[in-house]
């Protein structure tokens, strides 16, 4: 309940925040944005909207936020966050896969849709992924076990984090402001979190039919 309310009212959650810790609010932001990639196994965490809202609380100059470092701090958490998760299942798959709390915490079914989104393509799918929640969570996991090397995983890895931050940040910072959005603010989340989701919606269902 408590995730859904973040969600739901993660305007007012940050606004909140920022008041509350300052400038500590960075390293915050900062650490909900790795963590989502990085720790694999907390793939619910917000993202998409978590970046729009913190560019829409930037445009006030009021509430103490500057884009730029946002900017930076959101880019760099995320291609560490990839990288983290990259490096975890090179080292750790194996251990991880024979343990039944790792299969209890990741549905195997999350990490079936990442294989598949890999298979279909290729390196791409770093970049491709980082806009579908839940699939940017496995996706380096995934890559990360496989025969990718790292040097290419990070180019793509940069292009789809800095393409997704700068789309997220300009969004929020240009019309997050704006009084409808303000009004209809949380039906504007669940809609980036809908389109963001869309494509692996689209894939699950032609699988389906493709089985079948």
């Amino acid at each position: 309940m408590q995730l859904i309310d973040f969600v739901m009212n993660v305007d007012k959650h940050l606004a909140g925040i920022v008041s509350q810790f300052g400038t500590w609010s960075y390293v915050i932001l900062f650490a909900i944005i790795f963590i989502e990639t990085g720790a694999v196994i907390l793939p619910f965490l917000p993202g998409d909207s978590l970046l729009f809202a913190g560019a829409a609380l930037a445009a006030n100059p009021a509430s103490g936020l500057n884009i730029w470092i946002l900017a930076i701090l959101f880019f760099t958490a995320a291609v560490l966050g990839d990288s983290s998760n990259y490096f975890i299942s090179k080292h750790l798959n194996h251990w991880l896969q024979n343990k039944k709390w790792f299969h209890k915490l990741v549905k195997p079914e999350y990490l079936t849709q990442a294989e598949e989104f890999f298979e279909r393509h290729g390196g791409k799918a770093i970049a491709l992924g980082r806009f579908i929640p839940i699939v940017r969570t496995f996706v380096p996991f995934v890559a990360g076990g496989g025969a990718l090397k790292y040097s290419r995983f990070l180019h793509y890895n940069i292009i789809g984090s800095s393409i997704w931050v700068a789309i997220c940040l300009i969004c929020g910072h240009l019309f997050g402001n704006l009084p409808f959005v303000q009004e209809h603010f949380s039906m504007i989340v669940l809609g980036i979190i809908f389109v963001s989701i869309l494509p692996a919606i689209i894939g699950f269902f032609r699988s389906k039919k493709a089985s079948n």
